[in-house]
């Protein structure tokens, strides 16, 4: 373990920084993306059944075919790979962001409609602050699974942490699995806090 670190390190820094990269730029446009599909879908109720369900069916094909579907689109390298992880996350963001506004209190939402606001001053002053814990918890699950599945990325020269995890099952290398497995794995847990952190900076005070 200390032998590889100290002869590879730079590989290591070099592997964990594309996965940062990789991640953090699928993990924006899947979340900006999910906002405006999800404030689409709240406005149109009739829409969120069937959306969602077409989601599910997304997320439940396995990453490899995904993988092989869009390589012929889209080619091998980080393209494909961001293409992947951003489909896989709308599944969970939206999802999420939905059933976070489905569960605002009716009484509130009647009462602030009472006051005379409109539609979108209803969602972005009244919904949006209650569903904040929601909202979070499907951004903290997000960026799990798509830390998680970017290790596959590099099957397709997508590169990150991927390229030391495949190389060690490949050579049987202990200390190449066990470095990748524990990078991947603090890299997940530093961007759950930095999202918590964000969370209660957002927090509305007094709560």
């Amino acid at each position: 373990m200390i032998d590889y670190l100290q002869t590879s390190a730079d590989k290591l820094i070099s592997a964990t920084l594309e996965h940062i990269i990789l991640s953090g730029t699928a993990l924006v446009i899947a979340l900006l993306l999910a906002m405006v599909v999800s404030v689409l879908l709240w406005f149109n109720p009739y829409l969120r059944q069937v959306s969602v369900y077409v989601l599910s069916l997304l997320y439940a094909i396995p990453s490899f075919a995904l993988f092989a579907l869009l390589i012929p689109l889209t080619g091998l390298g980080t393209t494909t790979a961001i293409i992947v992880l951003v489909i896989y996350a709308q599944y969970i963001l939206v999802r999420t962001f939905i059933a976070g506004l489905t569960q605002v209190d009716s009484s509130i939402v009647e009462a602030a409609m009472g006051m005379g606001m409109s539609k979108r001053q209803l969602l972005f002053k009244v919904e949006l602050p209650l569903a904040q814990a929601s909202l979070f918890s499907g951004l903290r699950l997000a960026a799990t699974s798509i830390i998680a599945i970017a290790t596959i990325a590099s099957t397709i020269n997508g590169g990150g942490l991927g390229v030391i995890l495949f190389d060690g099952l490949r050579t049987l290398s202990m200390p190449k699995l066990i470095w990748g497995i524990l990078l991947t794995i603090g890299l997940s847990i530093l961007t759950n806090f930095i999202i918590y952190l964000i969370e209660e900076l957002c927090r509305p005070e007094g709560k």
